[in-house]
């Protein structure tokens, strides 16, 4: 049997992690008793949830879920140990880097309104930072469900909030519903305040929303994407222009974008050049960390140690994380790839 390096030990960077999806099963169900709230069997079970979104029952399931656990975060306190737990998580799976997705409307109504819950949400991370040493950062993200103007004014927020840790605008949600198009003007306010382009495309439709993505909010990353893998010719505008796929295995199987691991395309955008983050996407609800992503890249698609350095090598570069941080974790991702297989 072929000896292998231990991949939570490979460092690397985590680029699509959403809030509430980030937090230990063990916290939702302590806060749930706290705040008196009673949790969906499904919630409750100690196993990750049956889900499948490829149809909009199954997608307003997964976001009663979602919601389900976010009813339980209401203090700052509670803000405070979701985000120092997933530092923890991910460090324990080699990150060395962590973009934490947010919509901070979502938090707002239990936070004080919007200002005070997006600064509850970076002062938490700035607390985790200092307490776990893990770099850190935020994305905030629009919900395409909401209104575009909704949108514009969480940009404005975004970039505002540039020197406090915001290093992007994202776009989440059911992708099958409002046009790429009607974000643009948000996307164009967060690109000229210097923040990077990362909206969901292709994950729940085809090639043509990552197309979307490219087009119409000139997208620097693209979150999940692996729907491009259907056409060749998008696979190479990715690959020309160094776009960043943020693809999230565990997840496309558990909302039945895939039927089974083997079935994501990781080798075909990987063999076409596109870059690749792998990311956990809600581990609350699928299962799985970080490291386990790296691990299905390995046990259902045959990748070598050196491939898997190279995913982690192509996490770092997709990142917003400063050049030093980046020369740190690139120069331990040959340190692993020189070390000792088990």
């Amino acid at each position: 049997m072929e000896r292998v390096r231990d991949v939570s030990e490979l460092p690397k960077a985590h680029l699509h992690l959403h809030f509430t999806g980030s937090m230990r099963p063990t916290t939702l169900l302590e806060l749930a008793d706290k705040y008196g709230v009673r949790l969906p069997d499904a919630l409750t079970s100690g196993e990750p949830p049956k889900l499948r979104a490829t149809d909009e029952r199954g997608w307003f399931r997964f976001q009663r879920l979602y919601d389900a656990a976010r009813s339980c975060l209401r203090e700052p306190e509670d803000i405070q140990r979701l985000v120092r737990e997933a530092a923890e998580e991910d460090l324990k799976d080699g990150s060395g880097w962590l973009e934490i997705q947010v919509d901070p409307t979502s938090y707002a109504p239990r936070l004080g309104g919007l200002l005070p819950a997006l600064e509850i949400i970076l002062d938490a991370v700035e607390t985790a930072i200092r307490e776990t040493g893990l770099g850190m950062r935020v994305l905030v993200a629009a919900n395409r469900m909401k209104h575009p103007l909704e949108a514009r004014t969480l940009a404005r927020l975004a970039v505002r909030y540039q020197d406090r840790g915001v290093v992007g605008f994202g776009l989440s949600n059911d992708e099958r519903r409002g046009m790429a198009r009607d974000f643009d003007r948000a996307f164009a306010i967060a690109r000229d305040g210097g923040l990077l382009s990362a909206p969901h495309g292709g994950e729940l439709t085809g090639p043509s929303s990552v197309r979307d993505c490219l087009d119409d909010l000139h997208a620097t990353r693209i979150g999940h994407g692996v729907r491009a893998a259907e056409d060749p010719r998008l696979l190479r505008r990715l690959a020309d222009r160094g776009v960043t796929c943020e693809v999230c295995p565990a997840s496309n199987v558990a909302l039945g974008v895939y039927e089974k691991p083997e079935d994501v395309p990781l080798r075909t955008l990987f063999e076409a050049g596109v870059p690749m983050a792998l990311g956990a996407d809600d581990p609350l609800l699928f299962g799985s960390r970080l490291a386990a992503q790296y691990e299905i890249a390995r046990h259902h698609h045959g990748f070598t140690d050196e491939e898997l350095a190279e995913l982690a090598r192509q996490s770092v570069r997709g990142s917003a994380a400063p050049q030093d941080v980046q020369a740190a974790l690139l120069s331990g991702v040959d340190d692993w790839l020189s070390g000792p297989a088990a």
